[in-house]
């Protein structure tokens, strides 16, 4: 027991010898029970059955060759219990041979319903060790598509800002045209620098900002900085908590998972899109809520595991790589169908696990 409390490894021979100072044990109460003749004998069984369990074979052969050996002798060498009334310890008999099946049989049923739920926890790890690994492979990917995507469209968005720079410096331009192309040039701006972001953070997606910047001040300019990329959406936007705020390190990752959250409403509902923020002093928990036509059960299942997606442009690879960076920190994301039209999507993440230091 102490050796188990401690944590040291248990290895099958301590536990041969265990079992082997019980069967000695009870050779030594059979001895001077009676012997053969004693309800006792039997408990040899619940033993080469816990060690049939938790032994390999050479072992558990050895518990049983010895436990044969210790009844035998017991049945040959043994101190008679002397009897003044036979019939009635015969009748003492029977009732102790029902008492020690009864023992020996919650014994084993105990024992073995332990085992068996210890092989069910086992297989579940396993089998979600198994679950991690594919979508972690599957995130990997995903991730080496994305920065050779970013490396590959640095060329034509220059191209296109060049372009775009020409058009607007041209007097032939009609005035209504001039804003379009002031927008169009700000997008790709904004598009440069998120390539730009995207090579500085790689493979230091924590490195920047190291002392960390206020909870508050992260997501106002996070959501700042989408607003800017989708400039048609005007989103309603709830800061709760202590101002302002215990400080974070930024996490691109799962920046670009709640900026993925955010273009999935705006995608749902152009016109209404709401974002609520509360946090205390452990967690963070964010809703991003829309008024599009909702979730399909059977879409709801597949969210975060599979890439899906409702519109024809889409890749749902969005959701897959936010469950990913959000699951990463020890968060939670889940979807819901609200009452009256529309997704709720809730994310919750521990604050100590993204804390500055």
């Amino acid at each position: 027991m102490r050796r188990s409390r401690s944590g040291r490894r248990i290895t099958t021979r301590t536990l041969l010898a265990h079992l082997l100072i019980d069967v000695a044990a009870l050779t030594i109460v059979v001895y001077f029970a009676g012997g053969g003749t004693s309800p006792l004998i039997t408990l040899y069984l619940p033993l080469i059955a816990v060690g049939a369990t938790i032994l390999p074979a050479r072992l558990a052969g050895t518990l049983a060759a010895v436990s044969i050996g210790c009844y035998t002798l017991a049945s040959l060498i043994h101190r008679d219990v002397p009897i003044q009334d036979h019939e009635r310890a015969f009748q003492m008999h029977l009732v102790g041979m029902w008492m020690i099946f009864v023992l020996s049989a919650a014994i084993i049923a105990w024992f073995v319903a332990r085992i068996s739920a210890a092989i069910q926890r086992r297989d579940a790890a396993l089998a979600q060790a198994r679950e991690d690994a594919l979508s972690y492979e599957r995130v990997v990917a995903l991730g080496n598509l994305a920065a050779g995507a970013a490396h590959e469209l640095a060329t034509p968005l220059a191209t296109m800002a060049v372009l775009a720079g020409e058009l607007g410096r041209n007097p032939q331009l009609p005035t209504d045209a001039g804003a379009d192309i002031s927008l169009m040039r700000t997008q790709l701006e904004e598009c440069k620098r998120i390539i730009a972001r995207f090579a500085a953070r790689a493979g230091s997606p924590r490195a920047e900002a190291a002392e960390g910047v206020p909870l508050q001040q992260w997501i106002s300019q996070l959501i700042d900085r989408w607003c800017l990329q989708r400039p048609s959406v005007a989103p309603r936007v709830d800061l709760q908590g202590e101002r302002p705020g215990p400080r974070i390190a930024i996490d691109a990752t799962l920046e670009q998972a709640l900026l993925n959250l955010f273009n999935n409403a705006a995608d749902a509902s152009l016109s209404e899109v709401a974002i609520d923020a509360h946090w205390a002093a452990e967690e963070l928990r964010l809703e991003v809520l829309d008024r599009g036509p909702g979730i399909a059960p059977e879409i709801g299942q597949r969210l975060g595991c599979d890439p899906v997606t409702t519109r024809g442009e889409g890749h749902g690879f969005g959701v897959v790589l936010a469950q990913s960076a959000i699951e990463r920190v020890g968060g939670s994301l889940a979807f819901s169908r609200r009452h009256d039209g529309g997704t709720a999507v809730q994310v919750r993440l521990p604050l100590a696990s993204i804390a500055a230091g």
